[in-house]
């Protein structure tokens, strides 16, 4: 039977179950709603994960670009920074703004104080991005998409 020709539910409970086809079984099966909603939970948590990036700059006036990571769209990234020393100067370049997903992060840690910092948009604008790190400072970026702009939200 089509799917257009079965009867419609008004509602739904916990032990509804939906058709699908397992790859783990090779054939198709039925997974009630609380266990579609457990991964969903799981695979959401996931998404929201920081993938981990190293920077260990090793002069003033460095430039550190902050990756584009897994597919290449829209990672939220923890970069950090493990200079040799304090600097005078140095900058992060943001990933590209065509590959910038909406809510994405960039959190920055360092070891180091640099004196005065950049913060590259990389064809975004950028508000309220610190000038200077202290040593151990950390600071946070958030996408948005309708804007095109990186603000910071910690």
């Amino acid at each position: 039977m089509a799917i257009q020709n079965l009867p419609s539910a008004d509602a739904v409970n916990a032990t509804d179950k939906l058709a699908l086809y397992s790859a783990s079984l090779g054939m198709d099966a039925g997974v009630t709603l609380a266990i579609l909603l457990s991964w969903l939970r799981t695979e959401l948590a996931s998404a929201g994960a920081l993938v981990t990036q190293y920077g260990a700059p090793n002069a003033t006036g460095f430039s550190v670009q902050v990756l584009a990571a897994g597919d290449g769209l829209g990672q939220s990234v923890w970069l950090l920074l493990t200079p040799l020393a304090g600097y005078a100067a140095g900058t992060i370049v943001l990933p590209a703004a065509a590959i910038c997903q909406d809510r994405q992060e960039v959190l920055v840690s360092t070891t180091q104080a640099v004196t005065t910092l950049t913060i590259s948009g990389n064809g975004a604008t950028v508000n309220g991005a610190p000038t200077t790190l202290a040593a151990n400072a950390t600071f946070r970026l958030k996408f948005d998409a309708v804007n095109q702009s990186w603000y910071r939200v910690g």
